[in-house]
């Protein structure tokens, strides 16, 4: 009994002064600085330039955890537009790469989260590694 009560003590110890690592996925997105922060288990593992969506149109705010992915997607809504490694967070509003690199840190898209090629299929593989379940997207203005 007195080693479990010491264990669970090291235990709250761990996680008071830091000692236990957040584990997980976040991809922070920052709307106003059309950036994204991607950490790693607490760490801060990328920081890359994205567009969302510009006038007339919308990004949402909060937290979300992602609902699917595909390795590639081609969007029915829009002419069906190439959506290469998207992260589905929140029903049509997804993560993913796009053609459209020189647009990458200003507004440009319907709503979804822009990224270039290269960082889509970085955090693609990222989350599917980590697991959905294990990761958070969080988007703030």
């Amino acid at each position: 009994m007195r080693i479990s009560a010491l264990c669970l003590l090291a235990a709250l110890a761990a996680l008071v002064f830091g000692g236990i690592a957040e584990a997980g996925v976040t991809a922070r997105i920052d709307l106003s600085q059309q950036q994204m922060r991607v950490y790693a288990n607490g760490k801060l593992a990328y920081t890359w330039k994205v567009s969302t969506a510009r006038r007339g149109y919308r990004t949402p705010t909060g937290t979300y955890r992602p609902q699917r992915m595909h390795k590639m997607w081609y969007s029915r809504k829009y002419d069906m537009s190439p959506m290469p490694h998207s992260i589905f967070f929140r029903g049509g509003y997804a993560i993913h790469g796009t053609n459209a690199v020189r647009s990458l840190g200003r507004p440009a898209s319907h709503g979804c989260v822009r990224l270039h090629p290269s960082n889509a299929r970085t955090l693609y593989n990222l989350v599917k590694q980590t697991g959905p379940g294990n990761t958070r997207i969080i988007i703030t203005r």
